[in-house]
């Protein structure tokens, strides 16, 4: 016999709250912490941490280093997130048609993002060895006597952009994902107006992916400058030249290596503004050619 209630159905205010939380206590909090330490002289160590105002902001106008740091992230940027998404949206659009053995290719494309970053950069220390290393002997085989890949500053740049070109999984399925929902009858229309393969990739693949590929870029624009301490420091250690200095490796130097846990923050907080200013001109410009309707 019923009981006269009525259950509401769950909201999505319901299922967002966990993750509303998370982000609160992992993310907003954590953020507001570090902006209030990059006005102190907070060094990790003391406990009471005494505030100095603008000291450490005036710090970073005379920081070369930083110069060096904010050079090699901007390349790294130009060179590691075009390389990324050409090689997602590349392979998504390739392997998104049904083909004999494509759930393998798929794996294959997938697994290098389930592998640990130390562990991809262990390996491509291997793979980048001037002397018995892989890339090199394949270089050989087209006459090109090889490079030395970690001693010279643009083939370092290289080589961290390189090994982020792997771990693209997650993009990867995003463009698989999205290719394959497409409604096919599109493209027997196109076929039948006698538009061949390439013209359907410009006039319908890449108009339709459109707010997927915008997705795409703005993760992997702060990917590329926030996330890619792993790779820096485990190859280069930020060498040679402060090439690949990237701002987490100079954060984290700053802040373990020279108990600058304040200016650390500051210069978190400079990263902060610089991927938000980034972003917002992106959508700019996305809006100004009309890439989105």
């Amino acid at each position: 016999m019923s009981s006269g209630r009525v259950r509401r159905p769950l909201t999505a205010w319901a299922f967002l709250a966990p993750y509303a939380v998370a982000v609160v206590l992992l993310i907003a909090l954590p953020a507001l912490l570090n902006l209030g330490y990059a006005f102190t002289d907070h060094t990790g160590l003391t406990r009471d941490p005494r505030f100095v105002g603008l000291d450490n902001a005036r710090r970073l106008l005379s920081d070369d280093f930083l110069v060096d740091s904010v050079r090699a992230s901007a390349i790294h940027l130009a060179l590691a997130v075009p390389l990324r998404l050409l090689a997602a949206i590349g392979l998504g659009l390739l392997l998104a048609a049904p083909r004999p053995g494509g759930r393998w290719f798929r794996v294959a494309v997938y697994l290098p993002t389930v592998v640990p970053d130390v562990a991809l950069a262990v390996l491509f220390l291997w793979v980048l060895n001037p002397l018995y290393g892989p890339l090199n002997q394949l270089l050989g085989l087209f006459g090109h006597p090889g490079l030395n890949w970690l001693a010279e500053p643009g083939s370092a740049r290289l080589a961290v952009a390189l090994m982020l070109a792997f771990p693209i999984g997650e993009g990867f399925i995003v463009v698989l994902a999205a290719r394959r929902m497409l409604d096919g009858r599109l493209y027997e229309a196109a076929a039948l107006e006698g538009c061949g393969p390439f013209g359907q990739l410009r006039r319908l693949t890449l108009p339709l992916l459109a707010p997927v590929l915008l997705l795409l870029a703005v993760r992997d624009t702060i990917l590329t400058l926030q996330v890619n301490f792993v790779p820096a420091y485990v190859l280069t250690d930020g060498r040679p030249a402060n090439a690949t200095l990237y701002l987490p490796v100079y954060i984290f130097d700053q802040v373990f290596e020279f108990s600058g846990f304040a200016y650390g923050a500051m210069i978190t907080s400079v990263l902060m503004v610089v991927t938000g200013v980034i972003i917002t001109v992106l959508l700019l410009l996305v809006r100004r050619w009309r890439v989105l309707r």
